[in-house]
Formats: structure tokens, sequence, C-alpha cells
């Protein structure tokens, strides 16, 4: 394999192995926890604009399937690997890692320095960083750090707009149709429909920039706002749609980025944090029953939210409904006299564990309260 290069704004410096595509590429370089569903993790549409580093340190040894991927292609900006796989094995595996990769064009790098990156980030914090491999890792490391400074910030970057779905499209619900979902589609992942449709919901996915009389034509029993990439303070139309829903008191179930949107809906703010969360092993804790549920997470900004008590909002009261247990940070929010709520993680659990599953009953359940 020949010389890749990983260089960090800050002026750090790691050599490997290229792995995947050659050349280079930009993005917010984070890193992932989760010890399996690579395949999930690179075609998560809220990866947009990031380059992943796996801390897992072998990757690509059940190789990659047909019946995986959350969306239609790879959505990482970068790949950064410790080991990749050199034989792929499983009976279920139609290539290997490397050459989807390639195929897509994802530029990636094999070395030896991912622990060391992983430590680096948790002290320094995410930031922006380039892979250079072939041609693309000529012209002195000091150029290279230059490139990387004047490649775009994840702050302030609209993204959900750009992985979405530009038409709108259905899931039927599997057996009995029961309710119609509309989900804004902010860089969904093809499992969550899914999980709702074996719900008995026929799911009508939107694109972002779907209005609320966009959202409220379909005469829904809820509404679902998806995850995604980027800062959901330059999301500013989805929020607006948002608000004209909560207006009508609709039951409304929001995920990840669509917590984030719930959060600025209902006039809190929200921030970066300072390495994010990304993986399937994060604790985060029920305030009202006090059951811990670990989660999938992919997320770089969280809601500020008073933690101690109710606080006021346009629509009535609202609460902090979940903390995580690791760093305190606000895991999901809900409304005490309207049937709206939400959650920073992934209850669909692709990959991840199903600890969270009951959370689209619970949207179910609001939807037949409604009807």
């Amino acid at each position: 394999m020949n010389p890749a290069l990983l260089v960090l704004e800050d002026g750090r410096v790691f050599r490997g192995a290229a792995y995947g595509a050659e050349g280079e590429t930009f993005g917010e370089m984070v890193f992932n926890t989760g010890m399996t569903g690579y395949q999930e993790t690179l075609t998560d549409p809220s990866y947009a604009r990031q380059i992943v580093a796996m801390t897992s340190p072998h990757i690509g040894n059940t190789g990659v399937n047909a019946e995986d991927p959350e969306s239609r292609r790879i959505q990482v900006a970068g790949y950064v690997v410790r080991e990749p796989a050199r034989v792929a094995s499983n009976w279920r595996a139609t290539g290997s890692l490397g050459s989807a990769l390639r195929e897509q064009g994802v530029v990636g790098i094999a070395m030896p320095g991912t622990r060391a990156l992983t430590r680096h980030l948790r002290d320094r914090g995410a930031m922006r960083a380039g892979i250079f491999s072939g041609a693309a890792a000529a012209g002195g490391e000091d150029a290279l750090v230059e490139r990387v400074r004047q490649s775009p910030s994840m702050e302030g970057a609209d993204l959900a707009r750009d992985v979405s779905t530009t038409e709108p499209y259905v899931v039927p619900a599997r057996g009995e149709k029961r309710y119609t979902v509309a989900a804004v589609d902010l860089g969904i992942k093809s499992m969550t429909p899914y999980r709702m449709s074996e719900r008995g919901c026929e799911v009508h996915v939107l694109p972002a920039t779907s209005t609320a009389a966009d959202i409220l034509a379909l005469a829904p029993d809820g509404v679902f706002f998806s995850n995604g990439p980027g800062d959901p303070a330059a999301a500013g139309y989805a929020v607006e749609a948002l608000k004209g829903v909560l207006d009508t008191g609709t039951p409304f179930f929001g995920i990840c980025f669509g917590n984030q949107i719930f959060g600025r809906a209902l006039g809190l703010g929200t921030y970066k944090l300072r390495f994010g969360h990304r993986g399937i092993n994060q604790p985060v804790q029920d305030r009202t029953t006090g059951k811990v549920d670990v989660s999938a997470h992919n997320h770089g900004f969280a809601v500020d939210a008073p933690v101690g008590g109710p606080f006021d909002t346009p629509y009535g009261p609202g609460e902090v409904s979940h903390v995580n247990l690791n760093d305190g940070c606000v895991e999901g929010l809900r409304l005490l006299e309207r049937p709206a709520f939400s959650v920073q993680y992934h209850p669909e659990a692709a990959a991840g564990p199903h600890d969270a599953s009951g959370l689209f009953d619970r949207f179910c359940d609001l939807m037949e309260a409604s009807k």
C-alpha cells in the first residue's frame, strides 16, 4: 500500500498507508467507539463531511453486503482504521470493505496511531483534518496543514438539505396499517422508517426543507424528525416547520438532529460538544423512571436546557427527560401538556443495542391516544 498522511488543523500529523481510494479529502475529525457496525456507520448520513476514526483496532473482517447500508452510499468524508482485515469472511458478504471504499471514492488511511489520535481529540476536541495519499501527499506537511485550516468548519454548516431525499417517498406499513407518519428526512437512516413500519405505520418520508404546510397536508397521525448532520443553528427552515406542527398539537417524535431541532423550536439553544458522542455504548438515564439504556449515538451538538425541573416554552411546560450518565448532557426532551418528545440517540439500533426500541412504541401510543 502507498504511504498516506492524516493531517490535523493543529499541526499534528499521523503517517500510515493508503486505504480505500487514494487522493485527498477534508472534514471534521471524529472517532467512533463501536466495536461492530462499521458498514452502518459508514452509510449513516449523519457522518456527512466527517472523517471517522474507528477505535476498534480491526475493521473489515465481515466485509460488506447489500442488506446493512443505512443509505444508498458511503457518507463519511474519510476513514481511519488501525488494521484493515486482509480477508473478508462472512456468509452475507458480497465484497470487501477496502473495495467498497475504492469504488465509492472514499479516501482512507490505515495507521498504527488510532489510540493516540483518539486521546488527542479527547484532549483538544474535534477539529478539521485531511487525509492525503498518492500525489496529493506531496508538497510538504506545512502546506497540507494550511490547506486543512482553509477547509470549512462544522459550526454553521447546513448539511441536512444536502443529504436529504429530494422527492417524497413512502415506506408502507408491514401488515395492517394503523397510523400515517410524516417523517422529515434530515439525514434519515433506512432502518428508522422500517422500525415504524413494523408497528403498522405508513411512513411518508419528506425532504428536509418541507414546510409545516407540506407536512400537515398529509393529515398525519404523527410527525417524526430524523437524525442528520451539521449545525442545528443553521437549519432554521426545519425549526420553523416544526413550530408549525407543534402549534397544531399533532404528536411529535424526534431523534438526534431532530432532538436539537425540537429544542430550538422550544426556544432553547444548542452548542458544539468538545468531541461528541459516536458509538453504540452510551449510557442514558430516563429521569422519570430511573431506567438506564445503553444507546447508539452520532452527534457533535447538544441542546442547552435546564436539567433541574420544568421550564417554560411557547407550547406549555417542558422538561429534560433523559441525561447522559457519562457527561450529564441533555439526551431527551418532552412537553408536559402536549404529545411531543425527542431523544438525542438512535432507537432504531442499526448498528447498536436494542434497549431503546420501545420509544417507537411510545410514539405509537401517543398517536393512538390522539386519535
